[in-house]
């Protein structure tokens, strides 16, 4: 088994076919859509494929160490940051192509007029050891 880090984007992959922005989907439609997301995580759940998973809201800052005994010094909200990463889910699968089959299936959650997304996720597998520095 590996994990894999599925990412959900607001901004910065290819348009989703179904590209209508989330703020303008009515309430149905949103409950649709993490419905869906929740029946995908529960099945997975009884697979034991599924980590973990969230959305993210869109508050947040940069928060960086300063030196000892000083406070950390932080920056932001930065627009381009919140806007970019929706949500993420990980899933601990067998195979790569496994992690790409249940990325597409996340992938049709419904969003505007009930018609799935069909929206861009990112894929991205953790390490499964420490890299290693040969000479």
């Amino acid at each position: 088994m590996a994990k894999y880090l599925l990412l959900k984007h607001y901004r910065g992959a290819p348009a989703a076919v179904n590209d209508v922005p989330m703020d303008q989907w009515t309430p149905e439609e949103i409950s649709a859509h993490i419905q869906y997301m929740q029946d995908f995580a529960d099945r997975l759940e009884k697979t034991g494929e599924f980590v973990d998973g969230q959305a993210l809201a869109p508050e947040g800052q940069w928060v960086r160490y300063d030196g000892e005994g000083r406070p950390p010094v932080t920056d932001g909200p930065f627009a381009e940051t919140k806007d970019l990463i929706a949500g993420w889910m990980i899933i601990d699968v067998d195979s790569p192509d496994r992690a790409v089959e249940l990325a597409g299936e996340l992938s049709a959650a419904p969003g505007a007029g009930g018609k799935p997304i069909h929206e861009w996720l990112e894929v991205r597998p953790f390490y499964t050891a420490p890299p290693t520095i040969t000479e």
